[in-house]
């Protein structure tokens, strides 16, 4: 099979290493190699201090905590790896291709892994971090990790997806789209991590008793305004409850604000797609648009909630906002689309009692603000450790 096509650049890894991954006996879950080779990785990534994300990758991976993730898995003694992943990972969001690999590595399987084609300095830092370590003590997990490079390319898609045993499509509908023309092995399997949507509910009365509101706003930029709303887990929509609405409303936009005009760069561009956003769903959608001095934030107030409104979602600092009396009221724009719901100041009780009693289509993580980026191998309601791994009955 043709491996050196001219687009195919290889940054770790060569064609030989994918050759002989085909022969590769695939790994426990959790295996000991694999654990220490994230631990060394997480000592060189976490000296970083110029890159919050590569950082928190570098955290996130460390030994105690991979191993604390372990012990959800009752059954990893009756489980090995399926085979070779090959993973298609986001041009938008420079670390998640070694969240990917990190899932696919600890599920005990080789890893082809096509990062972004943007130049991201992130995706250099990692990967010359991973590098080193398999040329050096970890020449046994080098035959499992190769990361490639290149432009859209129905061959080199072809070519992988035929060797793969697992493919994994990140990236959104378009993405998933094109990938699928590529047919997969008999026995293979896919996991797509389709177009979605988040959103967050913030308790008033809590957001106002709060002594230090700016932790509050730093984790809701973390949230939004630091990939672009790009990422899934980003809110698009913003539910209040609580009885001092509108004085919450207030100061935390102002807030919100004011940390945006100190460290987001809005383009031209960016704005101009804002207006045009604004203006389709204000035409189409019965919708009022509060008052700003900028384009920072735009704030959208629907006069009802149903499925459809998030099809005029935007990035950039653009949401839409709805005052709510009780959670349910959230629920008709939970669709299968929703991913993500964060919360401030609401009782994990509360929120247990919504799924329990309103079984919504969506929602597939509930976590506090300025926590929706945080990785785990549970992931857009897969348990990806059992998806790329199988269960062996004896």
């Amino acid at each position: 099979m043709q491996l050196n096509f001219n687009e195919l650049k290889y940054l770790v890894g060569t064609p030989e290493t994918i050759e002989k991954m085909q022969g590769l006996r695939p790994l426990r879950p959790f295996d000991g190699r694999v654990l220490s080779f994230f631990d060394s990785l997480s000592v060189k990534l976490r000296k970083n201090r110029d890159f919050s994300d590569v950082a928190t990758f570098g955290f996130w991976c460390r030994k105690a905590a991979l191993l604390q993730q372990k012990e959800s898995y009752d059954d990893i003694s009756e489980r090995l790896g399926r085979g070779i992943v090959f993973h298609s990972t986001p041009s938008n969001v420079p670390v998640n291709f070694a969240f990917s690999l990190a899932a696919g590595l600890l599920a005990g399987n080789a890893n082809i892994v096509r990062l972004p084609a943007k130049d991201f300095e992130q995706v250099e830092i990692i990967t010359s971090a991973v590098k080193e370590l398999l040329s050096s003590e970890y020449t046994d997990i080098a035959p499992y990790i190769c990361f490639v490079k290149y432009a859209s390319n129905s061959g080199i898609n072809d070519a992988f997806s035929s060797l793969c045993d697992v493919r994994v499509i990140w990236g959104g509908d378009a993405t998933i789209a094109r990938m699928r023309r590529s047919p997969l092995g008999a026995r293979a399997k896919e996991i797509t991590f389709a177009d979605r949507f988040s959103a967050l509910v913030i308790n008033a009365d809590a957001y106002l008793e709060q002594e230090n509101k700016n932790t509050v706003i730093q984790g809701f930029y973390n949230d939004t305004y630091y990939s672009d709303q790009n990422a899934c887990t980003s809110p698009r929509i913003v539910f209040w409850t609580g009885r001092a609405k509108e004085e919450a409303k207030n100061d935390f936009w102002q807030r919100v604000h004011d940390m945006a005009k100190e460290r987001y760069t809005l383009a031209p561009v960016q704005s101009v797609g804002k207006l045009a956003a604004m203006y389709r769903a204000a035409a189409e959608k019965d919708i009022s648009v509060e008052k700003s001095g900028d384009m920072l934030v735009m704030r959208l107030v629907p006069a009802k909630l149903d499925g459809a409104l998030m099809e005029y979602k935007y990035n950039s600092g653009f949401f839409f906002e709805k005052d709510i009396d009780e959670l349910e009221e959230m629920i008709p724009v939970c669709t299968n689309r929703c991913q993500t719901l964060t919360y401030f100041g609401i009782e994990k009780q509360a929120l247990s009692e919504l799924i329990e009693n309103s079984h919504p289509c969506g929602i597939d993580r509930i976590v506090p603000i300025g926590r929706s980026m945080d990785f785990s191998l549970k992931w857009d309601g897969y348990d990806l450790i059992r998806e790329m791994s199988r269960l062996i009955e004896i």
